[in-house]
């Protein structure tokens, strides 16, 4: 029988099978499938398939068993071929597949529950995560669900993979935990340096990961967090809190297993202070030590007090960690002191010694200074007071002069050549080692000159005025004057000040307002002649100036309100740092408001208001504020240089600081990119995109806080080509499948583009929808090659062709016809040309008398007959034709015809019996159906027999005939509808006498 090739595969799947065969030479009509359990032989499924059908699925399998399938293929005018296989079903895998540790370090259980169907048995491999190496590898039972996997290391993770055997199958299932920690031991933290402290343990191997927490005790924070890996037995915490308490808290971790170890606490060492001082307080016998706080923390500080140049320590105290003082009290004046400042943080100190100080004297008392009527002399007086000596300085108002020393017992001192009308100033004071005691004071006065180059001036100030003036060289006790409004010749307030002024300030006037000012030199109860001067006050700046955009027409409003005090007029100055020009605009003092026209769009304007009184103007704060800006023209998104890119360009419309590009999905309005371009930029490249996708952009200028946007631009990116595309001829003719694979992205849809292959037509153009993978084009040239071509469409753009060659079947000719043109040696054969083209015919002739092809001829593409010649006489043959157009073929029906048999020859006639004619013949080739034998009486011409005969035959008896009677015979020769006769040939039968003789 046929060979079926079958084969047989799970294809994956542990319930079905998957059975192949090859189609027998000459196809099949049908094909039984039995399926049966190979070990109890158990028929379990049977099924068909029609012809053309080459695989057949057996479902609801059990898996990990073993099948016998046959099949058996009923042929056309053949014995079935039947042929079978052996196949087995892959098993299924274990379900809930579990490994956990029941919180040991040493081992892990494995747990499982059979999968459905059969198994040989299980293997189990159980691997270390980190070396990857294996550690067990176990064969078990089918019945086994558990196993015990013991002398693992702590804190590790293991994979474990369970496989189902089943004959040659397999399937398999992992799953993967960790074994619990072990705690590390010994820990200890020790302080390093100021700022840093090293802990260490012991026993670490147990852990996957340590995890170390550092605490700072003052502040209960966490300073550091540490995940050090297996191994690790020291670390050092760096960049601490000199002087603080610190806590460590150590844990151990091993995939899902934390446990909680041992903790210690530390102190880092403090850092000593710096700039030690000890200096007088303001207190009398007092001393005050001072200090650089350190960096850190720290408990105290421990301030001992040491008396004499030999350090007697005579005092003691401590004070918080946060003072940087501490004052000592009822000291012995004059003594030499000294002062140690220790830093206390835990059990660790650190101290610095300060140098030497001083205790002061006290000042001497009755302190006296009298003129002794001269003018230019004064006698200085004291009663004495303990100390070394006495510093003496007498100096006038405005200079110190004439100082000097003198030693104890001396109380009085005379002070010749002075000026006139000066107040001077007496000062005593007690030395004592390197200090001098506060001075006691006295002060007395000589005649007055009266004042010079009297100025009156505002310094900038709009509500005061100052007066100056320089002393004569006699000098004066005071000063006195009047301030008047120049305008108004109002009093406005007296003036008197002391003699050591050459300038007073006059506060409280009108800002903006002119004075005059009368001034006089005063000593004793004598007053010099009187100088005058005049000036304005400054004026005041105007209030709450503001700039306020307008939109139609464009431009800015200016308002401000008028301060208080007289105001002449209004200056504003209007400018832009990127534009050269500025207004200047002047208005009068009772305008509050301007606005400005003719502006640049999105440009950053300053506004500054000046107020003009007198000589003297006053500015505003610079106000500041953004035209609006012009939207940007002509948004243009095309596609970038790459699928995943689109172009952005724009025409800028002036002003603006920046752009804000927002990039949106067309279909969803979401935002999913914003892009800020500085001014200047027209153009930009957004890449990262979706091919083939619609993207909607969106300009934004900012002009300070304005805002406008742009017309919204859409913009698909070019899609991707399509994938493997293939195109082959359909099962109908004059049509082509093309197939392909979608690229990733997304598009609106498919273009193919057919043309045919050597035609100047205009290409034929199809469109298939965005999901679809495939389309079949027909109304083609059946036997005709063409170009597909086949572009992703999105928007308006088109991806990369993927182009293909093909060609549809060739159509099979029509109206076949093969006759016999009356030749028992030649047939001829004619047909309709049919549509399309084709490489050639192939014509194939065959003698259904021998069962043989005995011509086979090709011909040219147009031709529309053909003559057989030599064939053999009286046979009938079937004639086939085929068009053919490369690989592919479309054959005609089969159409039959006979040739003309050769008539017999050599016919002869006997008589052997009165009523028997005997008739005989040769051929003179072979091919003939059969033979007829016609009988008629030779004179009336009335049959008398009609017999067929075989091809074989060539002898017949005719019997029960007239005795004595002539005949005429003919015997024809006989194929399908055609037949050739010898010619008639006559013959008498015996007569009856004849025969008795």
């Amino acid at each position: 029988g046929a060979l079926l090739n079958i084969s047989a595969s799970d294809q994956g799947r542990s319930d079905s099978l998957l059975l192949s065969w090859d189609e027998p030479e000459g196809g099949a009509r049908e094909y039984l499938l039995t399926l049966s359990s190979l070990e109890s032989g158990t028929l379990l499924q049977n099924g068909s398939a029609g012809p053309n059908t080459t695989s057949f699925w057996f479902h609801g399998l059990t898996p990990g068993m073993r099948y016998r399938i046959e099949v058996t293929a009923t042929l056309a005018c053949r014995d079935p071929a039947s042929q079978s296989v052996t196949a087995q079903t892959s098993p299924s895998p274990v379900h809930n597949l579990s490994l956990s540790s029941g919180g040991s370090a040493g081992w892990l259980r494995a747990a499982w529950a059979h999968g459905q169907g059969r198994r040989d048995a299980y293997g189990l491999a159980l691997w270390h995560s980190d070396s990857q190496a294996l550690v067990r590898n176990v064969s078990l039972l089918p019945g086994a669900d558990t196993f015990l996997f013991d002398g693992l290391l702590a804190g590790s993770e293991y994979a474990l993979k369970v496989t189902t055997l089943a004959g040659p199958g397999q399937a398999s299932t992992s799953v993967r935990q960790w074994t619990a920690p072990s705690i590390p031991t010994q820990l200890r933290l020790s302080p390093r340096s100021s700022t840093s402290l090293v802990a260490s343990w012991a026993g670490a191997a147990g852990a996957a990961w340590l995890h170390l927490e550092l605490r700072n005790l003052l502040t209960q924070t966490v300073t550091t967090t540490l995940a050090a890996r297996r191994g690790l037995t020291s670390y050092t915490f760096q960049h601490l809190h000199p002087g603080t308490q610190y806590w460590l808290g150590l844990s151990a971790t091993a995939g899902p297993y934390t446990l909680v170890g041992p903790n210690a606490t530390a102190w880092t060492y403090p850092l000593s202070p710096g700039n030690v001082t000890l200096s007088s307080a303001e207190e009398q016998n007092s001393l005050q030590a001072r200090w650089s706080i350190p960096a850190g923390q720290r408990d105290f500080y421990l301030v001992t007090l040491r008396e004499g140049e030999d350090g007697v320590p005579t005092r003691n105290i401590s004070v918080g960690g946060d003072n940087d003082h501490v004052t000592f009290h009822g000291l012995s004046p004059g003594r030499q002191y000294s002062v140690q400042v220790v830093v206390v943080a835990g059990p660790y100190r650190a101290s610095v010694q300060s140098t030497a100080a001083w205790t002061e004297p006290r000042a001497p008392s009755g302190v006296s200074l009298s003129s002794q009527g001269s003018a230019h002399s004064l006698l200085a007086s004291w009663e004495e007071a303990m100390g070394e000596g006495y510093l003496l300085a007498l100096s006038p108002a405005e200079h110190p002069m004439k100082n000097s020393s003198v030693l104890r017992g001396v109380t009085s001192f005379t002070y010749e050549g002075l000026h006139p009308g000066t107040l001077y100033t007496f000062e005593v004071s007690t030395v004592a080692g390197p200090y001098t005691s506060s001075p006691q004071r006295v002060s007395n006065w000589t005649y007055p000159l009266p004042p010079e180059q009297l100025t009156l001036s505002n310094g900038g100030h709009s509500t005061s005025l100052q007066a100056s003036w320089r002393a004569a060289s006699s000098g004066s006790t005071s000063y006195t004057g009047t301030l008047w409004e120049t305008k108004s010749q109002e009093q406005v307030r007296n003036v008197s000040v002391g003699n050591d002024w050459t300038n007073v300030t006059l506060e409280n006037l009108v800002p903006g307002r002119q004075y005059t000012l009368e001034m006089a030199a005063v000593a004793g109860p004598y007053t010099s002649p009187v100088q005058s001067a005049t000036d304005w006050t400054y004026p005041l700046a105007p209030a709450s100036v503001t700039l306020t955009n307008t939109r139609r027409p464009l431009g800015l409003s200016a308002f401000w309100d008028k301060a208080a005090g007289d105001v002449d007029q209004f200056h504003l100055q209007l400018y832009s740092k990127s534009h050269a020009a500025q207004r200047n605009i002047s208005v009068g003092p009772n305008t509050h408001n301007f606005t400005f026209l003719g502006l640049s769009p999105g440009t950053q304007y300053f506004l500054k208001v000046t107020v003009l009184a007198g000589p003297y103007r006053s500015s505003s704060h610079f106000a500041t504020e953004w035209t609006y800006p012009l939207s940007l023209a002509n948004v243009s998104v095309q596609p970038g240089q790459k699928p995943q890119e689109l172009h952005v360009s724009w025409v800028e419309s002036g002003g603006g600081r920046d752009h804000l590009v927002q990039l949106s999905v067309a279909e969803s309005l979401s935002i999913i990119r914003n892009v800020s371009v500085p001014r200047g930029v027209t153009q930009l490249d957004l890449e990262g995109l979706v091919p083939g996708s619609r993207y909607r952009v969106e300009i934004i200028s900012q002009a300070g806080p304005h805002r406008i946007s742009s017309q919204t631009a859409i913009g698909y990116t070019v899609p991707l080509p399509p994938r493997s595309l293939s195109a082959s001829p359909a099962s109908m003719a004059g049509a082509l499948a093309v197939h392909w694979e979608t690229s990733p992205g997304q598009r609106d849809g498919y273009l193919l583009s057919v043309l045919e292959e050597g035609s100047s037509a205009p290409p034929r153009s199809l469109e298939a929808g965005k999901d679809s993978t495939n389309v079949t084009v027909a109304q083609l040239e059946p036997g005709t090659c063409y170009l597909v071509g086949i572009w992703a469409v999105a928007g308006p753009h088109r991806s990369l062709p993927r182009n293909i060659t093909s060609c549809t079947v060739p159509a099979a000719p029509t109206n076949l016809r093969l006759t016999n043109p009356g030749s028992s040696s030649e047939l001829y054969a004619s047909w309709n040309k049919p549509p399309g083209r084709r490489d050639h015919y192939r014509i194939a002739l065959y003698s259904l008398s021998t069962q043989s092809r005995i011509q086979v001829q090709t011909l040219n593409p147009d031709a529309l007959n053909f003559t057989w010649t030599r064939l053999e006489a009286g046979s009938r043959f079937a004639v086939q034709l085929t068009a053919v157009k490369g690989s592919l073929e479309a054959s005609s029906i089969n159409v039959t015809q006979w040739t003309y048999p050769l008539a017999p020859v050599n016919l002869t006639l006997g008589s052997p019996l009165a009523s028997v004619l005997v008739v005989s013949w040769a051929v003179a080739a072979r091919g003939a159906e059969g033979f007829v034998v016609n009988v008629c009486d030779a004179a009336s011409g009335t049959p008398v027999g009609h017999t067929v005969l075989g091809s074989s035959a060539r002898t017949h008896i005719l019997r029960s005939l007239s005795p004595g009677t002539r005949y005429s015979v003919a015997v024809s020769a006989t194929a399908g509808p055609f037949h050739a006769s010898t010619p008639n040939l006559t013959h008498c039968t015996r007569e009856c006498h004849t025969l008795l003789a």
